[in-house]
C-alpha cells in the first residue's frame, strides 16, 4: 500500500503576512485549501502533503513555507 507524506508527518503551513505580495497563486492552485475571507483561512486537510509542497514552492514572495514533523507511532 502506497503511503503519502501525510501518513508519516504532521503538516504545518507557516504564513508570514508581512512578506506576502498577494499574488493569489496559493488560492488559484489550491482553492479548496486557501479561503482568504474565512477564519481559519488555510484548511490544510483539503490537500495532500505533496500538493501543498508543490504549491508552496511556487509562492513568489516566500511568505508561505511548511514544516513536517514526524508523527508519533503510539
Amino acid at each position: 500500500l502506497a503511503r503519502g507524506l501525510g501518513d508519516v508527518y504532521k503538516r504545518q503551513i507557516i504564513w508570514q503576512p508581512e512578506m506576502c505580495q498577494h499574488a493569489g497563486i496559493c488560492v488559484k492552485m489550491l482553492p479548496n485549501v486557501y479561503h482568504p475571507k474565512e477564519r481559519p483561512w488555510v484548511q490544510i486537510e483539503n490537500a495532500t502533503t505533496e500538493e501543498l509542497i508543490a504549491q508552496i514552492s511556487k509562492c513568489p514572495s516566500g511568505a508561505l513555507s511548511y514544516r513536517l514533523n514526524k508523527k508519533d507511532n503510539k
